[in-house]
C-alpha cells in the first residue's frame, strides 16, 4: 500500500492564535509578584535592604516573557501543528531556562512566605536525587508517544503537563540556584557534578530520536510539513537539540559556577588567614 506524503506548508499557513490560558497565567504571576512586593515588603523584607533589586525584577520578568514566548504563537503552534523540533525547543525552554530565571528573580523573603506552608515537603522534594528523578521522570513521560499525542489533541492536558514539567524542573534547579538558607544549595563542586549528571540523562531518549529509521511519533507522521521538512529529518533535529542544545546550556552553567568558584577562592587566598587580635589587657 502506498501512503500519500504529508502536505508541505509555509509559515504563512500557521495562523496566529492567542493562547489566553498562558496569557492569564503569566498576568496572574506577574500581578502576584508585584502586589506581594508592594504590600508585604514593609513587614517581611529585611530592614535596611531593598525589597527587591532591579536585577531580580529583570530575572523574574525575563522568565515570564520566556514562558509566554514558549507557550505562544508561533513556537507553540508550529510544535502543535507541524514540527516536533519546535515541540522540543518549547520543552527545553520550560525545563532549563524559565525555572532558574524565576527562582533567581524572586526575593528570598517573598519566596519564603510562599513556600513556608509546604517547607517540610519541599525539603524532601529538593533533595538532589529526588529532584533529578522527579524531573527526568516527568520529561520521559512527556515524550512517551501516547502522551505526545494527548498534548497535540487536548490543549488543557497540554498546559497541565507543561506546568508539571515546570514544577519538577524548578525542584531540579533548586539545589543549584535556590535562595533560601532553609533549603541550602549544593557546594560549587557538588553543583557541577549534579548538573553534569543531568546533562547526561537526556542523551538516552535523544539517541532514539537521532538514530530512528522510522517515525517515533505517529501523531506527527501525518501532520503538514512546514518548509517541507520530512518526519525523519524533523526527529533528527529534535534529538540533536535535546542532546546538544540542552547539554551546551547546562555545560555553560557548569563553567559559570567553576569560574565564580575559582574567583572566590583566589580572593580568599589573597586576603590570607584572618588573625584574631588578642584582647587589650592594659
Amino acid at each position: 500500500m502506498i501512503f500519500a506524503a504529508p502536505e508541505t506548508i509555509g509559515f504563512d499557513e500557521i495562523a496566529f492564535h492567542a493562547h489566553w490560558d498562558t496569557i492569564g497565567l503569566v498576568a496572574a504571576l506577574g500581578l502576584a509578584y508585584a502586589m506581594g512586593i508592594r504590600r508585604l515588603s514593609s513587614i517581611h523584607a529585611p530592614a535596611g535592604e531593598p525589597a527587591v533589586t532591579r536585577r531580580r525584577v529583570a530575572w523574574f520578568a525575563g522568565g515570564l516573557v520566556l514562558f509566554l514566548g514558549a507557550r505562544s504563537w508561533p513556537l507553540h503552534d508550529i510544535g502543535d501543528q507541524s514540527l516536533f523540533t519546535f515541540h522540543m525547543i518549547e520543552h527545553l525552554l520550560l525545563a532549563l531556562a524559565v525555572p532558574p530565571m524565576l527562582l533567581r528573580g524572586t526575593p528570598p523573603w517573598l519566596l519564603r512566605l510562599a513556600v513556608t506552608p509546604i517547607l517540610p515537603v519541599l525539603r524532601l522534594l529538593t533533595r538532589p536525587l529526588v529532584a533529578l528523578l522527579l524531573f527526568n521522570g516527568t520529561l520521559a513521560l512527556l515524550h512517551a508517544p501516547e502522551v505526545v499525542a494527548l498534548q497535540l489533541n487536548n490543549e488543557a492536558a497540554h498546559l497541565g503537563l507543561h506546568l508539571a514539567l515546570l514544577t519538577t524542573a524548578t525542584l531540579m534547579w533548586w539545589p543549584v540556584v535556590g535562595p533560601l538558607p532553609e533549603l541550602p544549595r549544593l557546594t560549587p563542586f557538588m553543583a557541577m557534578g549534579y548538573l553534569f549528571l543531568q546533562s547526561l540523562v537526556p542523551t538516552i531518549p535523544a539517541s532514539f530520536l537521532t538514530f530512528a529509521s522510522a517515525p517515533v511519533y505517529d501523531a506527527y507522521a501525518d501532520l503538514p510539513r512546514l518548509w517541507g521538512l520530512s518526519v525523519l529529518d524533523d526527529q533528527l533535529i529534535a534529538g540533536l537539540i535535546m542532546k546538544i542544545g540542552g547539554g551546551l546550556l547546562l555545560w555553560s552553567i557548569i563553567a559559570t559556577i567553576w569560574f565564580r568558584w575559582a574567583a572566590a577562592e583566589e580572593r580568599a587566598s589573597r586576603r590570607g588567614p584572618v588573625v584574631s587580635r588578642p584582647p587589650d589587657r592594659g
